[in-house]
């Protein structure tokens, strides 16, 4: 019995660390944290799109016809995401988008790794053919992983503080 009430207890404290007060400021941070990597991203790419598109073609993954589309209009993409999770509008849709986005560039980057190709992840711009010595794959999924984590947050806690969304909701 007094087990049960401990266990109960328990539950009730984790039950408020994640949905209580505490995880709303914990949202927003997590928000504004993707935030500036979406915005880093982008703003880095976005100047140099000719740039951008060769990261994407040393993937060897697209056809020739995507990799300009996809290189010029990801930076666009990024900064979007970038602005929405400033204002905290649409956060669920958008960590969703983030997740899959970043999903995306886990598998080229295994890809890539997996066929031996050496290149930069053009992450945060630059991009193209590097020597062996020089990849990060394992640290690049490792940090993408991470982001990866924090999108899985605000799909499942989408309400944070500060954000359009609340305050649409009030």
């Amino acid at each position: 019995m007094a087990s049960q009430q401990a266990d109960r207890g328990r539950v009730s404290g984790v039950r408020r660390a994640v949905d209580g007060a505490a995880a709303e400021w914990f949202g927003l941070a997590v928000r504004l944290g993707l935030a500036v990597v979406w915005g880093w991203a982008g703003l880095a790419k976005v100047s140099d799109p000719a740039e951008a598109a060769q990261a994407v073609r040393a993937y060897e993954i697209l056809p020739e016809s995507l990799v300009k589309p996809v290189g010029w209009g990801l930076p666009f993409l990024e900064l979007a995401l970038a602005l929405l999770l400033v204002l905290g509008l649409g956060t669920r849709i958008v960590a969703i988008v983030s997740a899959a986005l970043l999903l995306v560039f886990i598998a080229g980057i295994s890809s890539a790794w997996a066929r031996g190709i050496s290149i930069d992840c053009g992450c945060f711009g630059g991009g193209g053919a590097v020597d062996e010595s020089q990849t990060e794959y394992l640290q690049e999924i490792l940090r993408d992983s991470g982001f990866l984590l924090l999108s899985a947050w605000l799909v499942y806690r989408p309400r944070t503080r500060l954000s359009l969304d609340a305050w649409l909701a009030a």
